[in-house]
Formats: structure tokens, C-alpha cells, sequence
């Protein structure tokens, strides 16, 4: 079976390339903080869902009427019509710098944390056939 198909290396790969593209957009952010009427733009995370993975969604058992129900709300979704808050110069230009570096500092941990789950991943997996 090729590494490919095993869910967890696909997922991480699909988050490195979403942090790649994710990065190249707020590059293009940072350079056109001086633009005129330009605003800033950013990616939707991507959603792993059950069906993705071809794994069943995982829910908690009810043992007994004395226990606290689960909630049924998936707690990892993001709104989709929130907006961000940024501040218009009378130019028209919504770019915040700071904003946009905080950006660029936790996109790049979370690819490093991508690729440091990858590369452990292989790891074990080298080591569990004996190579």
C-alpha cells in the first residue's frame, strides 16, 4: 500500500499544501499594504470530515441517564460568515501589518508542526518494516 493512501499522510499533506498556498496569500497581503482600495485576504481552513477519511464519526456513549449528554455541535467548525475586523486608512487600504505578520508567524508554526508530524510519521513507519 502506498503512503498516499493512508488518511493521516494524506491529511498532513493536504495541510502543508494548504499552509503553502495560505502563506503565498499573505505574502501577496504584506506587499500591497500600500495600495489603494486593497484588502486583505485569507484562506478558509480546510475541513476533515469523517467522510474524507473514510473513517465513522466518533461519538460519546451515554452509560447512564446520570451523565452529562454530548453536544451533537462540532466544536472545530469555523463560521464561514464571520469577517475579519481590520482597520480602512483613508485610502482605502485594509491591510494591517501587524495583523498580517501575526498571520505569517502562526502559519509558518503550524507548517513546521505539519512537517515535523510527517516527517515523524515516516519515521515510525521505516521503523516498523525494519529499514
Amino acid at each position: 500500500m502506498p503512503i498516499s493512501d493512508i488518511p493521516i499522510f494524506s491529511m498532513l499533506r493536504t495541510k502543508m499544501h494548504w499552509h503553502q498556498d495560505r502563506q503565498r496569500l499573505l505574502a501577496e497581503n504584506v506587499a500591497n499594504a500600500d495600495t489603494p482600495n486593497f484588502r486583505a485576504n485569507d484562506l478558509a481552513p480546510p475541513k476533515f470530515d469523517a467522510s474524507d477519511t473514510g473513517l465513522a464519526k466518533v461519538t460519546l456513549a451515554r452509560t447512564s441517564l446520570a451523565h452529562i449528554a454530548g453536544s451533537d455541535a462540532d466544536t472545530n467548525e469555523f463560521d464561514p460568515d464571520r469577517r475579519p475586523e481590520f482597520e480602512v486608512v483613508p485610502s482605502g487600504n485594509g491591510v494591517a501589518l501587524e495583523d498580517e505578520m501575526m498571520k505569517v508567524a502562526a502559519n509558518q508554526m503550524d507548517y513546521q508542526a505539519a512537517t515535523a508530524l510527517y516527517t515523524r510519521g515516516l519515521g515510525m513507519i521505516k521503523t516498523a518494516i525494519g529499514k
